[in-house]
């Protein structure tokens, strides 16, 4: 193929090659950012923009809140901006919070609001709950007071973010226990529920008065009873429970005494019975020793027939005293 032939296709190879460059060099320097930056008074060199891509850093993400803030007539350096970027920070969350703190009158440095973003709060949040507090409400919480009457209460807490405890602040979940936990104490502490309802503003006095935001996030400004309810006589329930293990105890030891005396009186029972029948046994000797009397001569007919009348006499006795017949007795 012949040189002139070749010149289409070397056209096309430069094109292509023309359009990668350009490509690279829009890449690396991006010149609308530049202008935007300089039209906005900011001065922000190219190579600092190549120098953020070859850092794989966005340049958008870190000009564009440097042109914000210093509309806001904040003075930032941009490369706080790119390492709080590199560390994996919101930087345009951080901006937006810092301009809302200048114009709320609020302090918050650049680094304290680079930390509290970095520990995984929002700083944003936080610079607008502490400019317009918000209201957190409690779960209901159940208490008993001195009289047994357990009253069920529902509290709405007034807070404000504290810009300087938010790193190393505890949240809004540890307000709401300890604020439970103030309100179980109150109103375990009153000696009847009625004062309680009567008076419900002291509940919020006092657990006010404790200091409950201590180590926390936030600032309480008021704590308010929204409701509070009647639950169960606990009291009551409690005497009948135990009342009702009283009586299953009483039943027990009653149960016991009982199978002690049936066993007692199967013991007698079986004492007697055993005695029944030695008498019968020793009854069944005498035939035996009268006729080895008779046979030894100890014993003669006379004497036999007073032993006889006096046997009758005796089985008499015994008959008139039950009223009954007396008992013939074989022989007599």
């Amino acid at each position: 193929m012949q040189l002139t032939d070749m010149g289409p296709f070397l056209i096309l190879g430069l094109v292509a090659a023309a359009i990668v460059l350009f490509s690279l060099f829009v890449y690396f320097i991006p010149v609308g950012l530049w202008i935007e930056a300089l039209a906005a008074g900011v001065h922000v060199g190219l190579t600092t923009l190549v120098g953020m891509r070859l850092r794989k850093v966005s340049p958008a993400a870190v000009v564009r809140p440097l042109i914000t803030a210093t509309k806001a007539g904040l003075k930032l350096d941009i490369n706080l901006l790119e390492a709080h970027y590199l560390a994996g920070g919101n930087v345009d969350r951080v901006i937006k919070a810092l301009i809302s703190a200048d114009k709320a009158g609020i302090e918050l440095p650049f680094n304290r609001a680079t930390a509290i973003d970095l520990a995984g709060r929002d700083v944003l949040e936080a610079v607008q709950v502490s400019v317009n507090p918000k209201v957190i409400q409690t779960p209901k919480v159940a208490a008993m007071a001195k009289d047994g009457i357990q009253l069920i209460a529902l509290a709405r807490v007034t807070v404000r973010a504290n810009i300087n405890r938010l790193v190393g602040g505890a949240g809004e979940e540890t307000i709401l226990a300890r604020v439970g936990e103030g309100i179980v104490s109150t109103i375990g502490s009153s000696a009847s529920h009625k004062a309680v309802l009567e008076n419900p503003d002291n509940i919020s006095k006092t657990v006010l008065a404790k200091g409950l935001d201590s180590g926390t996030a936030f600032e309480i400004l008021s704590i308010d009873i929204a409701d509070v309810d009647v639950g169960k006589n606990i009291g009551a329930e409690l005497q009948t429970d135990q009342a009702e293990a009283d009586k299953r105890i009483a039943q027990a030891k009653a149960e016991e005494r009982r199978a002690m005396a049936v066993a007692s009186e199967q013991e007698m029972k079986a004492k007697t019975q055993e005695m029944r029948a030695k008498v019968v046994e020793a009854e069944a000797q005498v035939p035996l020793a009268l006729a080895e009397a008779f046979r030894n001569g100890r014993l003669g007919v006379m004497d036999y027939m007073r032993y006889r009348n006096v046997e009758s006499d005796t089985a008499m006795r015994d008959s008139i005293a039950r009223g009954g017949t007396p008992e013939a007795k074989p022989g007599s």
